[in-house]
């Protein structure tokens, strides 16, 4: 499951999409968007996406993460648009047979999609606005 959604995202049912009876672990990463940043008050976050790229590259991705490990099931879901405080933008789920596996897979599918997927963000505070992490 990729994704790439103005739609708040349903924990619900990628966790549904996630269970497997092979799986002994599911491991969530849920990216919330928070009300400072080195302690500047956030006002909210606008996240701009290249879709069509930014799915094709959290594929590849995900492909590689299954490569290194037995992974039975993924959901990389990223929101765009307008995001207050307290929403989620990313959600990132691996099941495996064994929790070491799933942590290590999702912690490889957030990183390298925060350093390579053309999804940008734009930090909104009080006094100003800042793009961060802007890569190709």
């Amino acid at each position: 499951m990729i994704a790439i959604t103005i739609d708040p995202i349903d924990v619900a049912a990628a966790m549904t999409y996630l269970q497997s009876d092979q799986a002994g672990a599911i491991d969530l990463f849920l990216g919330i968007v928070r009300n400072n940043t080195q302690e500047r008050p956030v006002d909210r976050l606008e996240y701009e996406a290249y879709d069509r790229m930014a799915i094709t590259e959290m594929q590849k991705i995900a492909d590689e993460a299954q490569q290194r490990w037995p992974i039975i099931r993924y959901a990389v879901i990223h929101r765009k648009g307008i995001l207050k405080i307290g929403e989620m933008a990313v959600l990132i789920g691996v099941s495996t047979a064994h929790r070491a596996d799933a942590f290590e897979a999702c912690r490889y599918i957030i990183d390298t999609i925060k350093k390579t997927v053309p999804i940008w963000k734009k930090e909104v505070f009080i006094d100003g606005e800042e793009w961060v992490n802007a890569h190709p």
